[in-house]
């Protein structure tokens, strides 16, 4: 099966947190290679319980752009 990762360094920690936004399951790793890594075996792992239930349908990803109102917000 195939599933979305959604990926963002962590600027606090310097980590790369890698989201799979179809079973709501995250981890991380020192880079986007080990952070994806990490994330097949969490999903692996989820997947191993008998009770897991895989998504159905396809997950649509977009990127939005706002512009903020308040002063003093950079982007």
């Amino acid at each position: 099966m195939k599933f979305t990762a959604i990926l963002k360094k962590d600027v606090e920690t310097g980590l790369y947190v890698a989201w799979c936004p179809d079973v709501d399951v995250a981890s991380q790793g020192e880079n986007v290679e080990g952070a994806l890594a990490n994330l097949k075996e969490a999903l692996e792992l989820y997947f191993e319980d008998e009770d897991a239930e895989y998504p159905s349908g396809d997950l649509l990803v977009s990127i939005i752009e706002i512009q903020p109102k308040k002063v003093g917000i950079q982007v």
